[in-house]
């Protein structure tokens, strides 16, 4: 006998399940998107498919055969992502979530580490702002301890091969240098709106001037004491901040922020002359090399932001995505620590930093 409820289902078979594959890229921020690739991703009828990843559902944005498109909530972790469907759950698949290691900074690029693998955070603050604490450390714990005070508009920083952290201030145009104790002394003056900064494997400093100029301060003979200090390059200037990156054959990287979405990344060579390494970014900001001198930089590509990896062969791939990104540097264990506008961030990359000095 024919029922109502036959009729009704007999040309619905169940959803087949959903059978997950790979997803891009390799690791989110909270906030980010993913791409997860497979089969029987679409909606069944009307109802699409519902993800989750470890205990916590996460929206789809898009639902396709092959393809979906996944918004990672606030407050996920690294876990299993499973696709539910018609009564039938995917294969499990796992994804990599960035975690936050310190809140409540304001950092305007990268992070520096040192030998010990504790990392340095700025709170840089607004124009002339001044702030209880410039620079935090957070130690490998994730405990954080107030480092540095009383730098002004603190921006740029960098491990000298001498152990001591340098560290930029736009407000004064001065670099400083700081010793393992905190104790903070002037190196170089006179860097019109300092910015990033980067040693070269010489032991010499380059201090981008966001107004235009790259300054070349050489190594000093006494002890905390710069030498000669000379113009390196000048380029366009940058609405924000100019950062600095060497890869292992002594080539200066910079990025300067602008409001276009076709974006430069310069290549400085020794002498001091500027090729275009790379374009077609949107407000490039810090930049890092691992071992293989594959360049990562925080940016947009094709409309979406993150952490854009630049191989050899100059092919661009989101590896990261997440919004608010400013920079980030790589640690001793594969891993990497990702600064936003406000906090850091520590993420599984299986990636081998360069050694900066």
């Amino acid at each position: 006998m024919t029922t109502l409820r036959s009729l009704l289902t007999s040309d619905k078979p169940d959803a087949p399940a959903p059978h997950l594959d790979r997803v891009t890229p390799l690791a989110a921020m909270p906030g980010g998107e993913i791409d997860v690739h497979g089969t029987h991703l679409e909606p069944h009828g009307a109802v699409l498919p519902r993800a989750t990843i470890g205990d916590i559902s996460a929206p789809l944005l898009l639902s396709r055969p092959t393809r979906a498109t996944i918004r990672i909530p606030e407050g996920t972790i690294t876990g299993d992502l499973i696709l539910h469907h018609g009564g039938h759950a995917s294969n499990p698949l796992h994804v990599r979530i960035a975690v936050p290691m310190a809140e409540n900074l304001h950092p305007v690029a990268n992070p520096a580490v040192d030998a010990d693998g504790n990392v340095y955070a700025t709170v840089s603050g607004s124009r002339g702002q001044a702030v209880p604490v410039s620079i935090f450390q957070i130690q490998r714990d994730f405990q954080i301890r107030p480092f540095v005070r009383d730098i002004m508009n603190v921006t740029g920083l960098a491990f000298g091969p001498d152990g001591y952290l340098y560290a930029s201030s736009r407000a004064e145009g001065t670099v400083y240098r700081i010793s393992p104790d905190g104790a903070t002394s002037t190196y170089a003056e006179g860097m019109g709106i300092a910015t990033g900064i980067a040693f070269d494997r010489d032991g010499n400093l380059y201090v981008g001037d966001r107004s235009g100029t790259i300054f070349k301060i050489s190594r000093g003979n006494i002890e905390g004491a710069s030498g000669e200090i000379f113009v390196y390059a000048t380029l366009e200037p940058s609405i924000a901040a100019y950062h600095l990156a060497f890869n292992d054959a002594g080539t200066l990287f910079v990025t300067g922020p602008t409001t276009s979405s076709n974006q430069v990344i310069h290549a400085i060579d020794r002498d001091g002359n500027a090729t275009v390494f790379y374009q077609g970014l949107g407000r490039a900001q810090g930049m890092a090399f691992d071992a293989d001198d594959n360049l990562y930089v925080a940016a947009s590509l094709h409309g979406q932001r993150g952490i854009i990896r630049i191989d050899r062969n100059h092919q661009a791939t989101l590896v990261v995505s997440g919004s608010n990104l400013v920079g980030l540097a790589f640690l001793e264990d594969g891993t990497a620590t990702l600064a936003t506008r406000d906090a850091l961030y520590h993420v599984a990359m299986d990636v081998e930093g360069r050694r900066l000095v």
